[in-house]
């Protein structure tokens, strides 16, 4: 079953790069009391995720602030090295790198996808979300190959 508007985030451990190391983070926990948008990449360093996904959101992050979001977070199927890696090298401060390294959030939210024929093994669809103190207030995952709906753009015209 894939998530939907008013279903609560599941709880999982994700990890995050900090500065001694990878730090675990409570989806239950990090979600709880704000409002965060979220995304979803198929992975770091890929081209429309370097390109455009993430970029849309460091360029946006003024402006969904201004729309009452606490919080701007990444994910991917990647471990936390790479999401802290990527984050240094083309995100912002603005934008929290999530690693969701065994996937273990996209398989509970049923967004998961068959990346094997490039040799990316089992990721996480392109998505993006406005989750509300844990609950999911609007979703928006692409159809395969796409870009549209989970762009920072298209989200803010949504607020």
């Amino acid at each position: 079953m894939t998530i939907a508007v008013g279903d609560k985030l599941p709880d999982v451990k994700l990890m995050k790069a900090g500065e001694s190391g990878p730090e675990p983070v409570q989806t239950a926990d990090y979600f709880a009391g704000k409002k965060v948008a979220l995304f979803s990449v198929p992975g770091a360093f890929t081209p429309t995720c370097s390109a455009k996904h993430l970029p849309g959101f460091v360029d946006k992050a003024a402006d969904l602030t201004a729309k009452g979001i606490d919080e701007i977070a990444c994910t991917a199927v990647n471990d936390a090295f790479v999401m802290g890696a990527w984050g240094k090298a083309a995100g912002s401060s603005d934008v929290t790198m999530l690693a969701d390294g065994n996937g273990d959030l996209v398989k509970a939210m049923g967004l998961t996808m068959d990346g094997s024929g490039f040799g990316m093994g089992t990721r996480g669809q392109r998505f993006s979300m406005v989750v509300n103190d844990g609950v999911v207030e609007q979703v928006f995952v692409e159809a395969p190959g796409t870009f549209e709906v989970s762009a920072a753009e298209y989200m803010l015209g949504k607020l």
